[in-house]
């Protein structure tokens, strides 16, 4: 990959004004970049922005089926912080990074910067189109249960209803077209943010409390913290836990999403590893909190398993408070919280998309780099990712089963997407970093190990089918999106 001359002399004419320049803009100017976006969002939008794309209880929500049938609550319980004790050490290793090197690109650029001279244009463009591909397919797996949500909420107020694979397309094409229009004006993306981050953990603390008083009775201990199922088909009990976890794995993913919004925030070598550690943090605190209260207040397992609605969750909610109306509010409220968090995903790819375009690693480099003069957003890179994120829709149409494992696809992209800047950093020596503010030290060499080894956990184990015997039907249930 060809990327732009990386020496202050080559950045014109910031670099003949450099002592004009605040700090993060002369920073980025020693990378060899111009400041070409507007440094609108604070802590907290990048926050927003960060938790939004998690959402970690909004994702185990919309991915329940694929945990309680590969073992039950036993899988969710204690998936949650393992997973989150994963995306710790993830998160302290793209911090690391992130503080020493704050740039749009991430980790395609730190393995350029990281890596030795000879393979640097090579691991830079190889993490680059795992980043990119790894959020195009994020993007796609949220549309999906989105568009599986509103087919859902139709279907129970309207029994005689059918759900059909076309009626979840089209509410994906409207899903992802609405949330395109929320990333086409760059000033007000910072209170979008921060608006979706409260609206998140409002509906959170309603659905908490709502659900279980709500509910006439309520499960067990032992069934809430020791029931295991296996309804994958699998004869292995341990294999079906194992591929279960990429049900929770999902809700911590895209933990290098603030990492593309260095240029749009002040002090990123400090406002990045808070935004990404928060994230990890408040996700698990929401995400455990909320299965346990939803698993105590869980009457009818084959209920919600055989619910003609296709979305778990829903049925759990309608079962909590035997009222239609009630569980459309507390899934509507969801349904928002998710719309805040495919936003997100466009604000994601569509700065991986142009910062790899201004590195020229991307067809099209001229076009896809620009930035909009007026909306202030990479307005070409947006528009082209969220097309290409429709046309990942109409898969469905054809095959439920290849699109299932092509969002399936998405954690383990990511993931080598993070592997390639760590190795090269592990390679290099880690002391020989000139590290920002935020630096664990032997702490980070932990982390950085835990996310090699798992990367490779994941390689093996998540590249098996959810279930077994695999077979080529047109619509499993919509909530089985991993």
């Amino acid at each position: 990959m060809e990327r732009p001359k990386t020496n202050v002399s080559a950045v014109s004419p910031a670099s003949d004004n450099s002592a004009h320049l605040d700090d993060d803009a002369r920073r980025l100017a020693e990378m060899g970049y111009t400041q070409d976006m507007q440094r609108n969002f604070s802590v907290l939008s990048l926050l927003g922005v960060a938790f939004s794309l998690a959402n970690s209880w909004f994702g185990i929500s919309a991915s329940l089926i694929t945990g309680i049938n590969s073992g039950g609550t036993v899988l969710t319980i204690y998936g949650i912080p393992w997973i989150a004790f994963v995306s710790t050490c993830v998160g302290v290793s793209l911090s690391e990074l992130a503080s020493a090197m704050p740039n749009a690109g991430g980790q395609y650029f730190w393995a350029s910067e990281l890596a030795p001279r000879k393979y640097a244009s090579f691991a830079s463009y190889l993490t680059g189109w795992l980043a990119w591909a790894g959020a195009i397919f994020t993007c796609a797996s949220v549309a999906l249960s989105l568009a599986s949500a509103g087919v859902g909420m139709w279907q129970l107020t309207h029994p005689d209803f059918t759900p059909q694979p076309w009626h979840s397309v089209v509410a994906y094409q409207l899903v992802n077209f609405f949330s395109y229009l929320f990333n086409c004006v760059g000033k007000v993306l910072p209170t979008v943010a921060t608006t979706t981050l409260y609206i998140s953990l409002i509906s959170f603390v309603v659905i908490l409390i709502t659900v279980p008083a709500a509910a006439p009775t309520h499960g067990s201990a032992e069934f809430v913290f020791a029931h295991f199922v296996n309804s994958t088909g699998w004869p292995s009990d341990g294999i079906a836990f194992l591929v279960g976890l990429i049900n929770p794995n999902w809700i911590f993913a895209c933990l290098d999403s603030a990492t593309h919004l260095a240029e749009e925030v002040g002090q990123p070598e400090r406002s990045i590893p808070i935004a990404i550690l928060c994230t990890v943090l408040i996700g698990f605190l929401t995400s455990w909190t909320y299965c346990i209260s939803m698993f105590f207040s869980l009457n009818n397992l084959d209920e919600i398993l055989n619910t003609p609605t296709g979305v778990p969750i829903l049925a759990l909610y309608y079962q909590a408070l035997q009222n239609k109306a009630g569980a459309i509010v507390l899934e509507t409220l969801l349904f928002v919280t998710g719309i805040g968090c495919q936003i997100a995903c466009h604000t994601w790819q569509s700065r991986l998309c142009w910062s790899f375009a201004r590195d020229r690693g991307l067809p099209m480099s001229s076009f896809l780099s620009q930035v909009h003069p007026t909306l202030d957003v990479p307005l070409n890179a947006h528009s082209v990712s969220c097309f290409i994120v429709g046309l990942l829709g109409l898969l469905y149409l054809g095959s439920s089963t290849a699109f299932n494992s092509m969002v399936t696809a998405c954690i383990v992209l990511l993931y080598a997407s993070y592997v390639v800047p760590i190795v090269c950093l592990l390679w290099r020596g880690r002391n020989n970093l000139k590290h920002g503010p935020f630096w664990l030290g032997r702490l980070g060499l932990v982390c950085n190990i835990v996310v090699l080894a798992w990367t490779l956990f994941c390689l093996v184990i998540y590249s098996f089918p959810s279930v077994y015997p695999v077979t080529t039907g047109s619509k499993p249930p919509p909530s089985n999106t991993p």
